[in-house]
């Protein structure tokens, strides 16, 4: 069901947004690649031209001019939009109390306006395919992550923007899909801003342990195919939510000592 689909994958050159584009690809979609880096979007164009048909656009979501310009560039080269996978995300870690309050500006910029200034653009045309508007977010998105209020912040936006968004068109068979990975394998967390707006730089978790990028991939697809409002990723992730609904305060408690465990937690 999705040769020649027309997908737009926003934070396509690394991580479950790569995954995502090469899994696309090679179920016969088309695929436009969006994300800063152009230099890493041509190389991945280079790989999935030879399977299918890719526009490569320079995007800071953050910009709604970018947006507004990967979405007219994409009807401009395939004049239809079936599918938006708005993946571009950046995360943190810090206590609030230490931290710059541009570092949530900038979190809120990329994570949730990116999602809001993409989907603005792209929904008049997906809307006459019937096609699909997902977001990535996180389990940090149903249940506050300690020491990523701007994270965390950002995931429960484009949770509340999307869930509004399927009920206003739910005459339209518009499908939106909120989609929460859990801790997958990824440079999300090497990409970190730390309390002055800073790169983290490494890693504070064991990626091999991780759920891998291309699996979470297969997951977002099949989400799709099979047009899933949300879809929930990883034992512990699917166990924070339930218990979340039934137990939240020992949530909270497991939730602490977990995140306390990271090397150089600022938990203490």
């Amino acid at each position: 069901m999705l040769k020649d689909k027309v997908v737009i994958i926003t934070g396509a050159s690394s991580g479950i947004g790569l995954a995502a584009a090469r899994a696309f690809a090679h179920k016969g979609a088309k695929i436009v690649l969006a994300a800063r880096r152009l230099d890493k979007l041509l190389e991945i164009d280079k790989e999935l031209s030879s399977v299918t048909e890719v526009l490569s656009i320079k995007t800071d979501v953050s910009s709604e001019s970018d947006c507004k310009n990967l979405i007219e560039q994409t009807i401009a080269r395939f004049g239809r939009a079936d599918i938006l996978v708005n993946n571009a995300g950046i995360s943190m870690r810090a206590m609030f109390k230490d931290l710059d309050l541009s570092v949530i500006k900038r979190l809120m910029d990329v994570n949730f306006w990116g999602t809001v200034y993409c989907t603005k653009y792209a929904l008049p045309h997906i809307l006459k395919t019937h096609g699909s508007i997902v977001g990535v977010i996180s389990i940090a998105g149903f249940k506050g992550l300690p020491a990523r209020t701007g994270y965390s912040s950002s995931k429960f936006a484009i949770y509340g923007f999307l869930d509004t968004l399927r009920v206003e068109h739910l005459k339209d068979d518009l499908h939106v899909m909120i989609f929460a990975p859990g801790f997958t394998a990824s440079n999300i967390r090497e990409e970190a801003l730390v309390s002055d707006g800073s790169r983290q730089g490494e890693t504070p978790r064991d990626e091999a342990s991780m759920m891998t990028a291309d699996e979470c991939a297969r997951h977002l697809i099949k989400g799709i195919e099979k047009r899933k409002a949300q879809i929930v990723l990883t034992p512990v992730g699917k166990l924070t939510v339930i218990l979340n609904k039934f137990f939240p305060r020992l949530v909270d408690r497991l939730e602490y000592n977990y995140m306390k465990k990271e090397p150089d937690s600022p938990l203490k």
